[in-house]
């Protein structure tokens, strides 16, 4: 009886010398996990998308919406000077929603009004002709488009340089608070979820710091699956709509951008998993994978272009490492056919940025290859794809990210590709880059470079040899000037 009480107490201390060490333990994970989640660009960051946040894709008990006759009925109780406003952006600009925005904010008189989006379709939240409304409305894009280039240069609107990967912290590190915002929106299916329908990226970082949440309910709006879920009571106001959505319309390419198409076919592998951006270069390129097998897409966004690689199976999403079966991107922009394609789609999952664009999550992917393009480059590889000189073009997007993430990948490969010279005859491969120009991808993240005349792999390459290889590249009009300046800045270290 004595040998059995005093092992049992023996086992009882030896029990709370362990809880004691778990207790430890556990407090030192949980701040290991703080520490690491808090990171910026962490894979444990690009999960903990809920930080801090509200969850919107539960049901508020008890709340439903005001549901509004007008945009300016939905909009005006959370429309304040010196307050912030966040705009879905992209196809899902919510044209009648911010047109009301604008009609409150000229009639109550409201100065530095901010708002804060990517690039926005439509005339913009100051359009050139009106002037008024940029004496109350101040825009602070993250990404430019045409219609705020001018008004950034006259100091009308203020860019924001970041990389899209960053683009939800500026809500999770409270640096950008939002009283209101302005959400484009899937009707509600049978158990009251919306969906943010072409456009995931930060719009859901958005939704969950937002002190109100507006939204257009929008009969054309895709039911997309993925990030994007938001419960119809999470809403403070509604307006319903039933209007198409913004089209990106495609370009015929031309004969040089059919043959940098070519060159990045060589560069891909079966098997590979895709980014890819907007415009002719990745349409160039896709046009040229119809004899691939197994590719997959993990991007920040696709259009039209990967269409017809999915329809005939080129496209199957088999090998990539994460979400297999599945295109992965954070927004889309296209004709309706993509927008009635990706509609209902469980084969397409649009998630938030702070994801796709993790370059630990891009490294991970079966043979990530990363196709960016840019407006110019130098001799020494550095890039400028945001600005034309000090003008605001665009901004830095996700090329740095996929870059980063593609080179660092198992048999990846980040890929800049562009026409060596401009629609109007400007060479793109020039000796400096222009006074201001920002350089958006640096000489050493830079990796394979394509133009309609081959590619070059410039990774570990000398100063030198990075130019000899460029100057390959360049148009041939523009190889005796580039060799001149080339020779006069490396002496004779340039042979």
């Amino acid at each position: 009886f004595l040998r059995t009480t005093r092992l049992n107490s023996l086992g009882a201390m030896a029990a709370t010398r362990v809880l004691r060490v778990l207790r430890h333990v556990e407090r030192g994970l949980r701040c290991m996990s703080t520490a690491i989640s808090s990171a910026p660009g962490s894979l444990s960051a690009a999960l903990n998308i809920h930080e801090h946040g509200v969850e919107r894709n539960t049901i508020r008990l008890g709340k439903s919406p005001r549901v509004c006759q007008t945009a300016e009925e939905a909009l005006e109780p959370y429309l304040k000077s010196d307050g912030m406003v966040f705009i879905h952006a992209g196809a899902a600009t919510p044209q009648p929603l911010m047109q009301g925005m604008i009609n409150v904010a000229k009639a109550q008189k409201l100065r530095n009004l901010r708002t804060i989006h990517m690039h926005l379709e439509g005339p913009g939240p100051i359009p050139v002709d009106d002037p008024e409304a940029a004496q109350c409305i101040r825009p602070l894009p993250t990404f430019v488009g045409a219609n705020l280039r001018q008004q950034v240069m006259t100091g009308d609107a203020e860019a924001i340089p970041i990389h899209l990967r960053d683009l939800p912290l500026l809500f999770r590190r409270r640096l950008v608070c939002p009283d209101v915002a302005l959400l484009h929106v899937s009707p509600p299916d049978a158990h009251g979820f919306c969906t943010l329908g072409t456009s995931v990226d930060w719009a859901r970082g958005a939704a969950e710091h937002a002190k109100a949440l507006v939204a257009l309910v929008n009969q054309q709006m895709p039911r997309v699956h993925g990030d994007g879920i938001i419960h119809f009571s999470q809403f403070d106001a509604v307006l319903h709509h039933d209007g198409p959505l913004w089209i990106h319309k495609t370009k015929e390419l031309t004969p040089e951008e059919i043959r940098i198409g070519q060159h990045i076919a060589e560069l891909v592998p079966d098997g590979a998993t895709l980014q890819m951006g907007i415009g002719s270069v990745p349409d160039a390129a896709l046009s040229q994978l119809t004899n691939h097998k197994n590719l997959g897409i993990h991007t920040e966004m696709f259009s039209d272009g990967v269409l017809p690689l999915i329809e005939s199976g080129v496209i199957n999403n088999s090998c990539k490492s994460t979400y297999r079966g599945r295109t992965i991107s954070a927004f889309i922009s296209g004709s309706q056919k993509l927008y009635d394609f990706v509609n209902d789609n469980l084969s397409v999952n649009l998630k938030d940025v702070a994801y796709t664009n993790n370059v630990e999550v891009i490294a991970s992917q079966q043979s990530m290859i990363g196709i960016n393009s840019c407006i110019e480059m130098d001799l020494t590889g550095q890039a400028a794809s945001s600005t034309i000189g000090a003008r605001i073009y665009s901004g830095f997007g996700g090329q740095v990210d996929f870059l980063t993430g593609a080179s660092a990948c198992a048999n990846g490969k980040g890929i800049l590709a562009f026409p060596s010279r401009t629609h109007k005859g400007v060479p793109r491969i020039v000796p400096h880059l222009k006074e201001a120009a920002g350089v958006v991808t640096t000489r050493a993240q830079i990796q394979y470079v394509v133009t309609e005349n081959g590619s070059a792999n410039l990774f570990g390459k000398t100063l030198p040899e990075r130019a000899r290889l460029l100057i390959d590249l360049a148009h041939p009009d523009d190889r005796e000037d580039l060799e001149r300046h080339a020779k006069d800045r490396f002496k004779k270290a340039f042979q």
